[in-house]
Protein backbone atom coordinates (compact mmCIF):
# COMPACT_ATOMS: atom_id res chain seq x y z
CA UNK A 1 0.00 0.00 0.00
CA UNK A 2 1.48 3.13 -0.93
CA UNK A 3 1.95 6.33 1.66
CA UNK A 4 -1.37 8.28 1.74
CA UNK A 5 -1.24 11.56 -1.22
CA UNK A 6 2.25 10.66 -2.37
CA UNK A 7 1.38 11.71 -5.85
CA UNK A 8 1.00 15.13 -4.16
CA UNK A 9 4.95 15.19 -3.26
CA UNK A 10 8.12 15.36 -4.96
CA UNK A 11 11.69 14.63 -3.24
CA UNK A 12 12.91 17.77 -1.66
CA UNK A 13 16.59 17.13 -3.14
CA UNK A 14 15.79 16.77 -6.54
CA UNK A 15 12.58 17.57 -7.08
CA UNK A 16 11.77 13.88 -8.77
CA UNK A 17 8.79 11.84 -8.37
CA UNK A 18 8.95 8.53 -7.22
CA UNK A 19 9.61 5.09 -8.17
CA UNK A 20 6.80 2.96 -7.46
CA UNK A 21 9.10 -0.64 -7.64
CA UNK A 22 10.78 1.48 -4.93
CA UNK A 23 7.63 2.85 -2.72
CA UNK A 24 5.86 2.20 -0.07
CA UNK A 25 3.17 2.81 2.40
CA UNK A 26 6.73 3.01 4.58
CA UNK A 27 9.28 4.62 2.38
CA UNK A 28 9.77 7.17 -0.24
CA UNK A 29 12.34 6.36 -3.30
CA UNK A 30 12.79 8.85 -5.78
CA UNK A 31 13.66 8.05 -9.32
CA UNK A 32 17.21 9.26 -8.22
CA UNK A 33 17.73 6.68 -5.72
CA UNK A 34 16.92 9.24 -2.60
CA UNK A 35 14.73 7.66 0.01
CA UNK A 36 13.12 8.81 2.98
CA UNK A 37 11.68 6.51 5.40
CA UNK A 38 8.17 7.10 7.43
CA UNK A 39 8.47 7.19 11.26
CA UNK A 40 6.44 4.77 13.53
CA UNK A 41 4.00 7.81 13.87
CA UNK A 42 3.77 8.10 10.58
CA UNK A 43 5.26 10.74 9.24
CA UNK A 44 8.29 11.32 6.60
CA UNK A 45 11.04 13.90 7.89
CA UNK A 46 12.61 15.57 4.58
CA UNK A 47 14.98 17.70 6.81
CA UNK A 48 17.06 15.17 7.46
CA UNK A 49 20.36 16.12 7.27
CA UNK A 50 19.27 19.89 6.35
CA UNK A 51 17.78 21.23 9.41
CA UNK A 52 16.45 24.86 10.11
CA UNK A 53 17.17 28.16 12.14
CA UNK A 54 13.66 28.09 13.87
CA UNK A 55 12.57 25.98 16.42
CA UNK A 56 9.42 23.17 16.26
CA UNK A 57 7.18 22.85 18.96
CA UNK A 58 8.39 20.22 21.56
CA UNK A 59 6.62 17.84 23.13
CA UNK A 60 4.98 19.62 26.14
CA UNK A 61 4.02 22.24 23.53
CA UNK A 62 1.98 20.10 20.90
CA UNK A 63 -0.11 17.99 24.05
CA UNK A 64 -0.86 21.98 25.61
CA UNK A 65 -2.29 22.64 21.89
CA UNK A 66 -3.81 19.06 21.85
CA UNK A 67 -5.95 19.55 25.07
CA UNK A 68 -6.84 23.37 24.07
CA UNK A 69 -8.30 22.60 20.87
CA UNK A 70 -9.61 18.93 21.75
CA UNK A 71 -12.05 21.20 24.71
CA UNK A 72 -13.43 23.07 21.37
CA UNK A 73 -12.37 26.34 22.31
CA UNK A 74 -11.22 27.23 18.78
CA UNK A 75 -13.76 25.41 17.16
CA UNK A 76 -15.65 28.70 15.45
CA UNK A 77 -11.81 29.32 13.72
CA UNK A 78 -11.94 25.67 12.36
CA UNK A 79 -15.57 26.07 10.97
CA UNK A 80 -15.05 29.45 9.53
CA UNK A 81 -11.72 27.64 7.64
CA UNK A 82 -13.69 24.96 6.65
CA UNK A 83 -16.46 26.28 5.18
CA UNK A 84 -13.98 28.62 3.30
CA UNK A 85 -11.85 26.53 1.43
CA UNK A 86 -14.50 23.73 1.39
CA UNK A 87 -15.87 25.18 -2.44
CA UNK A 88 -12.00 24.21 -3.76
CA UNK A 89 -12.40 20.69 -3.15
CA UNK A 90 -15.11 19.95 -4.36
CA UNK A 91 -15.44 19.37 -8.35
CA UNK A 92 -17.70 18.79 -10.39
CA UNK A 93 -16.61 15.76 -12.56
CA UNK A 94 -16.15 14.53 -8.76
CA UNK A 95 -12.72 14.09 -9.01
CA UNK A 96 -10.96 13.77 -5.26
CA UNK A 97 -9.53 17.66 -4.08
CA UNK A 98 -6.14 18.00 -2.73
CA UNK A 99 -5.50 20.26 0.33
CA UNK A 100 -2.30 21.95 1.59
CA UNK A 101 -2.14 22.58 5.22
CA UNK A 102 1.04 24.77 5.73
CA UNK A 103 2.22 25.04 9.31
CA UNK A 104 -0.34 21.86 10.41
CA UNK A 105 0.66 21.38 14.11
CA UNK A 106 -1.36 18.61 15.26
CA UNK A 107 -3.97 18.80 11.90
CA UNK A 108 -6.66 20.39 14.03
CA UNK A 109 -7.61 22.99 10.63
CA UNK A 110 -7.28 20.04 8.43
CA UNK A 111 -9.45 17.60 10.04
CA UNK A 112 -12.31 20.23 10.06
CA UNK A 113 -12.21 20.81 5.95
CA UNK A 114 -11.51 16.98 5.31
CA UNK A 115 -14.28 15.40 7.72
CA UNK A 116 -16.63 18.56 5.34
CA UNK A 117 -15.26 16.87 1.72
CA UNK A 118 -14.62 13.21 2.33
CA UNK A 119 -12.19 11.78 -0.16
CA UNK A 120 -10.24 14.37 -0.15
CA UNK A 121 -6.11 13.98 -0.71
CA UNK A 122 -3.90 16.41 1.35
CA UNK A 123 -0.42 17.61 2.78
CA UNK A 124 0.04 18.36 5.91
CA UNK A 125 3.72 20.21 7.00
CA UNK A 126 5.21 21.85 9.96
CA UNK A 127 8.28 21.60 11.38
CA UNK A 128 7.12 19.40 14.35
CA UNK A 129 7.42 16.17 14.18
CA UNK A 130 5.52 15.75 17.51
CA UNK A 131 2.56 17.44 15.91
CA UNK A 132 2.95 15.52 12.86
CA UNK A 133 2.37 12.25 14.65
CA UNK A 134 -1.39 13.53 15.08
CA UNK A 135 -1.77 14.65 11.73
CA UNK A 136 -0.12 11.30 9.86
CA UNK A 137 -3.71 9.94 11.49
CA UNK A 138 -5.95 11.78 9.49
CA UNK A 139 -7.57 9.77 6.28
CA UNK A 140 -5.68 10.48 3.25
CA UNK A 141 -2.83 12.65 4.38
CA UNK A 142 0.86 12.82 3.66
CA UNK A 143 2.40 14.24 6.91
CA UNK A 144 5.81 15.85 6.21
CA UNK A 145 8.14 17.67 8.66
CA UNK A 146 9.54 20.79 6.39
CA UNK A 147 10.21 24.25 6.59
CA UNK A 148 7.70 26.24 4.91
CA UNK A 149 10.58 29.04 4.10
CA UNK A 150 12.18 26.23 1.79
CA UNK A 151 10.43 25.28 -1.75
CA UNK A 152 7.70 23.60 -0.98
CA UNK A 153 8.09 19.98 -1.41
CA UNK A 154 5.19 19.73 -3.80
CA UNK A 155 4.86 19.89 -7.42
CA UNK A 156 3.58 22.49 -9.23
CA UNK A 157 -0.67 23.23 -9.54
CA UNK A 158 -0.66 19.93 -7.08
CA UNK A 159 -3.62 21.44 -4.57
CA UNK A 160 -6.86 22.94 -4.42
CA UNK A 161 -6.62 24.78 -1.38
CA UNK A 162 -4.06 25.64 0.95
CA UNK A 163 -4.58 26.27 4.62
CA UNK A 164 -2.52 28.78 6.51
CA UNK A 165 -3.71 29.46 10.12
CA UNK A 166 -1.30 31.63 12.58
CA UNK A 167 1.73 30.31 10.52
CA UNK A 168 3.86 31.56 8.25
CA UNK A 169 2.91 32.76 4.61
CA UNK A 170 5.15 31.59 1.70
CA UNK A 171 3.07 32.92 -0.95
CA UNK A 172 5.38 32.86 -3.60
CA UNK A 173 5.45 28.53 -3.15
CA UNK A 174 1.50 29.20 -2.14
CA UNK A 175 0.66 30.21 -5.73
CA UNK A 176 3.62 28.01 -7.29
CA UNK A 177 1.16 24.78 -5.81
CA UNK A 178 -2.19 25.88 -6.28
CA UNK A 179 -4.07 25.26 -9.53
CA UNK A 180 -5.43 28.44 -11.06
CA UNK A 181 -8.78 29.44 -9.42
CA UNK A 182 -7.51 27.55 -5.60
CA UNK A 183 -8.13 29.25 -2.45
CA UNK A 184 -5.70 30.30 -0.10
CA UNK A 185 -7.37 30.67 3.20
CA UNK A 186 -5.16 32.31 5.78
CA UNK A 187 -6.34 33.13 9.83
CA UNK A 188 -4.40 36.01 11.49
CA UNK A 189 -5.14 37.70 15.03
CA UNK A 190 -6.94 40.74 15.03
CA UNK A 191 -5.03 43.06 17.77
CA UNK A 192 -7.00 42.62 20.58
CA UNK A 193 -6.70 38.62 20.21
CA UNK A 194 -6.83 37.11 24.05
CA UNK A 195 -6.04 40.66 25.22
CA UNK A 196 -7.27 40.04 28.36
CA UNK A 197 -4.65 37.21 28.71
CA UNK A 198 -1.54 38.92 27.62
CA UNK A 199 -2.41 41.26 30.16
CA UNK A 200 -1.44 38.79 32.87
CA UNK A 201 0.63 36.05 30.81
CA UNK A 202 3.89 36.36 28.70
CA UNK A 203 2.50 36.11 25.07
CA UNK A 204 4.12 38.53 22.05
CA UNK A 205 1.87 41.62 21.55
CA UNK A 206 0.00 41.67 18.26
CA UNK A 207 0.76 44.45 16.19
CA UNK A 208 -2.70 45.92 14.31
CA UNK A 209 -3.11 45.52 10.49
CA UNK A 210 -1.98 41.80 10.00
CA UNK A 211 -4.54 41.39 7.50
CA UNK A 212 -3.54 43.95 5.42
CA UNK A 213 -0.16 42.88 5.29
CA UNK A 214 -1.27 39.45 4.60
CA UNK A 215 -2.76 41.39 1.26
CA UNK A 216 0.56 43.00 0.22
CA UNK A 217 2.59 40.11 1.04
CA UNK A 218 0.17 37.99 -1.29
CA UNK A 219 1.15 39.89 -4.49
CA UNK A 220 -0.43 39.83 -8.15
CA UNK A 221 -0.54 35.73 -7.87
CA UNK A 222 -3.79 36.40 -5.88
CA UNK A 223 -6.82 38.44 -5.23
CA UNK A 224 -8.69 38.15 -2.44
CA UNK A 225 -12.30 37.72 -2.43
CA UNK A 226 -13.78 37.73 1.34
CA UNK A 227 -12.23 38.67 4.92
CA UNK A 228 -14.33 38.08 7.77
CA UNK A 229 -14.06 39.13 11.38
CA UNK A 230 -14.60 36.11 14.09
CA UNK A 231 -15.04 36.96 17.60
CA UNK A 232 -15.85 34.49 20.29
CA UNK A 233 -15.35 34.16 23.93
CA UNK A 234 -13.26 31.90 25.96
CA UNK A 235 -14.01 31.07 29.36
CA UNK A 236 -10.64 29.88 30.94
CA UNK A 237 -9.64 27.68 34.25
CA UNK A 238 -5.74 28.57 34.86
CA UNK A 239 -4.50 24.99 33.56
CA UNK A 240 -6.91 26.15 30.28
CA UNK A 241 -5.22 29.24 30.31
CA UNK A 242 -1.63 28.16 30.58
CA UNK A 243 -2.22 25.22 28.30
CA UNK A 244 -3.08 28.13 25.33
CA UNK A 245 -0.24 30.25 26.79
CA UNK A 246 2.30 27.35 26.39
CA UNK A 247 1.15 26.13 23.42
CA UNK A 248 2.65 29.53 21.44
CA UNK A 249 5.80 30.70 21.01
CA UNK A 250 6.04 31.57 24.91
CA UNK A 251 5.96 27.40 25.42
CA UNK A 252 9.77 27.56 23.98
CA UNK A 253 11.30 29.80 27.51
CA UNK A 254 8.07 29.75 29.76
CA UNK A 255 7.07 26.93 32.54
CA UNK A 256 3.58 26.02 33.33
CA UNK A 257 4.64 26.26 37.15
CA UNK A 258 5.88 29.70 36.36
CA UNK A 259 2.70 30.69 34.73
CA UNK A 260 -0.39 29.24 37.25
CA UNK A 261 0.60 31.91 39.91
CA UNK A 262 0.11 34.50 37.38
CA UNK A 263 -3.24 33.48 37.53
CA UNK A 264 -3.94 33.11 40.85
CA UNK A 265 -6.06 30.21 40.86
CA UNK A 266 -9.06 31.91 39.15
CA UNK A 267 -11.00 31.23 35.97
CA UNK A 268 -10.72 34.22 33.03
CA UNK A 269 -12.89 35.31 30.19
CA UNK A 270 -10.79 36.13 27.44
CA UNK A 271 -11.98 37.28 23.74
CA UNK A 272 -10.80 35.57 20.50
CA UNK A 273 -10.41 37.81 17.93
CA UNK A 274 -9.31 36.80 14.22
CA UNK A 275 -9.20 37.84 10.22
CA UNK A 276 -9.69 34.60 8.25
CA UNK A 277 -8.78 36.01 4.82
CA UNK A 278 -9.25 33.86 1.28
CA UNK A 279 -7.47 34.68 -1.84
CA UNK A 280 -8.13 33.19 -5.15
CA UNK A 281 -5.01 32.37 -7.03
CA UNK A 282 -5.30 34.28 -10.69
Amino acid sequence: MPLAAQELLRCPICTGGWQASETSGRSLVCTAGHRFDAARQGYVNFLTGRGTRFLPDTAEMVAARERFLAAGHYAPIAAAVAGAAAPALAHDDGATGAALDAGAGTGYYLAALLSRVRGSRAVALDLSRHALGRAAKLPGTAAVVWDLWRPLPLPDGAVDAVLDVFAPRNFPEFARVLRAGGLVCVVTPQADHLAALREVLPMLDVPSGKTDDVERAAGPDFERIDVRGLRFGLELDPETAADLALMGPAGHHATRSELLPRLRNRSLHAEGAVDVTVLRRR
